[in-house]
């Protein structure tokens, strides 16, 4: 099992279990504000005005990237496992 299929397990399981978890992002100030990134789901960003706008809208990029995750894999056969 590929350690990406794996990762994806885990963000369902998380998600569907309703589990409370914490990502890193990171952010950059550029002309036009924030961006923000979560360095941990490829493809999560936002940015915002201020770097307080920007974490609110990527606490949202998140929250979305994972239920576009869950829909995805929803009909895939997996397992809970504990960490």
């Amino acid at each position: 099992m590929s350690a990406v299929f794996l990762f994806i397990i885990i963000i369902i399981c998380s998600f569907i279990m309703g589990a409370l978890m914490t990502y890193q992002v990171k952010l950059k100030k550029n002309d036009e504000g924030y961006s923000v990134w979560c360095p941990g789901l490829p493809g999560c960003w936002s940015q915002g005005d201020t770097e307080e706008e920007a974490l609110e809208n990527i606490k949202d990029a998140i929250q979305s990237y994972l239920e576009v995750v869950q829909e995805m894999y929803q009909q895939e056969e997996s397992r809970f496992v504990d960490v």
